[in-house]
């Protein structure tokens, strides 16, 4: 696979509740992470003392961060909103050469930050509410 242009991981947010997906204007470094917690079933039986996981059990998670400069009112505005009135609505994550990931988020933090002689900027972090969904690339 062919490097990828890492301006191409881009964030999408329902503006509206009815699935018209928008970029969140202004993002200049984007990030998606994957986890999932594992369950130790060790045991006094355990082959050789070695550590067991229980396989598919434990709770996935994704969080999503980005930093950027305001560029466009729209998606601030609906941004803020989200954060203040404790919405999850969906957002996507176009990963370049990979697919998309889908599903409702939360966003748990936004900064907001400002030099004498700079842009303002900000930055946003958010986690996963609920199951999420992929598409590959075809």
């Amino acid at each position: 696979m062919a490097a990828q242009n890492g301006k191409d991981l881009l964030i999408k947010i329902d503006m509206d509740g009815s699935g018209a997906f928008e970029t969140v204007a202004g993002l200049r470094a984007t990030r998606i992470a994957f986890n999932a917690e594992s369950v130790d079933v060790t045991s006094l039986e355990s082959a050789g003392g070695w550590r067991e996981l229980l396989g598919g059990a434990g709770v996935k998670s994704a969080t999503i961060s980005g930093s950027g400069v305001f560029k466009d009112e729209a998606t601030d505005e609906r941004c803020r909103q989200i954060f203040f009135d404790g919405l999850v609505p969906e957002f996507q994550v176009i990963i370049p050469g990979f697919g998309t990931v889908e599903g409702a988020f939360q966003i748990t933090a936004i900064e907001y930050a400002g030099s004498y002689n700079g842009e303002a900027s900000y930055e946003m972090a958010m986690a996963s509410a609920g199951a999420l969904t992929f598409e590959p690339l075809v």
